[in-house]
């Protein structure tokens, strides 16, 4: 099932005010004062961020900024030779900048006009029900921190790749922007957590990690996959499983390894179907019933 707290690194806010990002002692960054400084600065950032405002904007240094300029060319070849035909034609009309990290107000200029998603700062973990939900009003949280200089290629936790070049290029997409507010509509009809945490994992196998057969091959329009430099090399040697619902919802996994299970589409349209009709008319009892199988 779904364990939110491994996703991101926790921040905390003391007494005096301070922010601090609490990063585990595998991450790259952790034996590194300014990374930490500059992590807790730009989580402090979000912490204060308030509906209406403008959204914060970053000053990235050139380390950064070199990162962005990596990983953005290497993904962008990856995706041309392994993303679906929808995420790529998504992705050209999008033109994220390669040459520097874009500000969140930057991204939401370009999407608005395509489908009227907008993106707003967290400092890290959004509660699945806020972060779900918002999605209702197309509008969609989003860090912006970077990874560490010294493994531009990895990270251990969502990022602006991760947020921007997954989540963005996807969301370019009309088709899939309205999967995304399908799955606003369903978590203000369902209350209890068991149904909260279904969909979260249904999403997960899907908008994260979903891939589909494309003109004889296998090709992902996952977010998880299109913003991970190793994984979307590898995703063709999952065991790959039809669309499954029940199974999606309840299948355990490891968010630190290559997904060993994913579940194929053959079609965009079946997605929309399969997917996207399940969030359309999921309800507390129908997930207590399809829960009650396993």
């Amino acid at each position: 099932m779904f364990t939110e707290a491994q996703l991101y690194s926790p921040v905390s806010k003391g007494a005096d005010g301070d922010v601090t990002v609490h990063l585990s002692d595998e991450h790259p960054g952790v034996h590194d004062p300014a990374y930490r400084a500059r992590r807790n600065a730009i989580a402090a950032l979000a912490l204060n961020y308030r509906t209406g405002e403008p959204v914060p904007h970053i000053e990235y240094t050139a380390e950064e900024e070199q990162v962005w300029r990596i990983v953005a060319a290497e993904l962008a070849r990856k995706r041309e030779r392994y993303a679906c035909a929808e995420v790529i034609e998504a992705a050209d009309r999008l033109s994220l900048p390669a040459d520097h990290i874009p500000q969140l107000s930057e991204v939401s200029a370009k999407l608005v006009p395509l489908t009227g998603f907008r993106y707003v700062p967290a400092a890290g973990l959004v509660p699945l029900r806020e972060f779900f939900g918002s999605f209702a009003d197309r509008i969609f949280h989003s860090t912006q921190y970077i990874r560490h200089h010294s493994a531009p290629l990895y990270t251990p936790e969502p990022d602006a790749v991760h947020e921007i070049l997954g989540h963005a290029n996807q969301l370019a997409s009309p088709r899939f922007a309205a999967l995304y507010e399908t799955v606003g509509a369903a978590v203000a009809r369902i209350s209890t957590e068991t149904a909260l945490k279904f969909l979260a994992d249904v999403f997960w196998f899907s908008m994260e990690f979903g891939v589909l057969r494309e003109h004889g091959e296998v090709r992902c329009y996952g977010a998880g996959l299109l913003s991970s430099y190793g994984e979307i090399e590898e995703f063709r040697a999952a065991e790959l499983r039809p669309l499954n619902i029940r199974e999606m919802g309840t299948r355990a996994y490891d968010i630190t390894h290559y997904q060993p299970v994913l579940y194929c589409a053959e079609s965009v349209d079946e997605i929309e179907e399969v997917v996207g009709g399940f969030f359309a008319t999921m309800t507390d009892d129908s997930v207590a019933e399809l829960v009650e199988t396993v």
